[in-house]
């Protein structure tokens, strides 16, 4: 009897043995298969780091695709502050450099994070100082590509293109209304650290950016250089404060040329007041259409068959009084007689009048 109690405590533990070997076998079949990507993933977390790389900036052009904005390559100064060893050297050659205290370039060297950038005097570097600061061969300074805007023709359509900030965002103009499509999206590229922030020689892996959505205008540039050239001279002949000009195709309504004074450089917009930058004339500041509003008066008369251009006349004698108030011809003494397609030829004030009372008359 006693016997038979200790084969079957024997067979028990056998049992109770094989069924946890089962469950482990089991739990390592569903992390390998099942759970592999999330918990790849994760452990990627804590010894990668990324450096980004920026996507350019959709480019814009004119309706024959001329080239009104895009983009020309830099490069910006990233730190991993871990991987960085020679720390006093380092602060005293980028400060340098870069022409900033050497207690400023201290806190970014000494920063306790994965990845610091030196912001903004270390953005969109000209070539002779990333130049510099790559002949230093420093561990833990990199320098990575970025694409900085470029305009070029400088203060042609400036205000209606408008103008990006230092991280490339846009902050006026097309540059703003349609930031969202022009921005691209960044890539990387990724290395592998201990948890210690040094680096493993381990192949690097390269995420490709992705560039922003091109932007075709209505605009055309042999236009507005045309419009541009002719304010610069309406400026310099008048002494004016403020100039400005639209082309509009009267067919379809698509604006072919904009543009005002004062106007500014997109890529120097920091030397200009707010007013100046922000401000688009054409489509923001009140004007009285004045006698360019004549041709529509005329034209209203002629679609009702109410005036003859040729048959019909008018005596302009200066002046002609209506209701209380008195109207004045621009010209002294008025342009005496006349058919009313000189009246649309001299701009006459009287003869325009007439035929918009004579206009609403009939009509009533």
């Amino acid at each position: 009897m006693f016997f038979k109690d200790i084969h079957i405590r024997i067979r028990l533990f056998f049992v109770i043995v094989i069924i946890l070997f089962l469950v482990i076998i089991g739990k390592v079949v569903y992390i390998q298969v099942f759970e592999y990507d999330k918990l790849k993933e994760l452990s990627s977390d804590l010894w990668s780091r990324n450096l980004p790389v920026e996507g350019n900036r959709g480019i814009i052009y004119d309706r024959n695709s001329v080239i009104l904005a895009d983009n020309v390559t830099t490069t910006s100064l990233v730190l991993i502050p871990n991987q960085i060893k020679e720390k006093d050297r380092a602060i005293k050659e980028l400060s340098k450099i870069l022409g900033i205290s050497e207690e400023e370039m201290s806190k970014h060297v000494n920063k306790k994070t994965s990845i610091e950038r030196v912001h903004p005097e270390g953005r969109r570097l000209s070539f002779d100082i990333a130049d510099k600061i790559s002949a230093l061969n420093l561990e833990g300074v990199y320098l990575i590509k970025e694409s900085k805007r470029n305009y070029p023709y400088d203060k042609n359509l400036s205000h209606v293109l408008g103008y990006v900030g230092i991280d490339n965002q846009g902050l006026s103009g097309l540059e703003l209304q349609y930031n969202e499509y022009l921005t691209g999206e960044y890539g990387s590229i990724k290395y592998f650290s201990d948890a210690k922030g040094n680096k493993l020689k381990l192949s690097e892996i390269y995420e490709q950016p992705q560039d922003g959505v091109n932007m075709m205008l209505t605009i055309n540039n042999e236009i507005q250089m045309s419009v541009e050239r002719e304010l610069d001279n309406a400026v310099m002949k008048y002494n004016a404060e403020k100039a400005l000009s639209i082309v509009m195709d009267p067919n379809s309504g698509e604006i072919l040329a904009m543009s005002s004074r004062p106007n500014f450089s997109p890529s120097n917009y920091k030397k200009y007041t707010i007013e100046e930058i922000n401000r688009n004339l054409p489509i923001w500041m009140n004007y009285e259409p004045g006698s360019t509003f004549k041709i529509i008066t005329l034209a209203t008369a002629l679609e009702e068959n109410l005036v003859d251009l040729e048959k019909e006349h008018f005596y302009d004698g200066g002046s002609v009084r209506v209701a209380n108030a008195k109207i004045k011809c621009w010209k002294k003494g008025g342009h005496g007689d006349q058919t009313f397609l000189q009246v649309v030829e001299n701009s006459c004030n009287l003869g325009v009048n007439t035929a918009t009372h004579t206009n609403l008359k009939k009509m009533l």
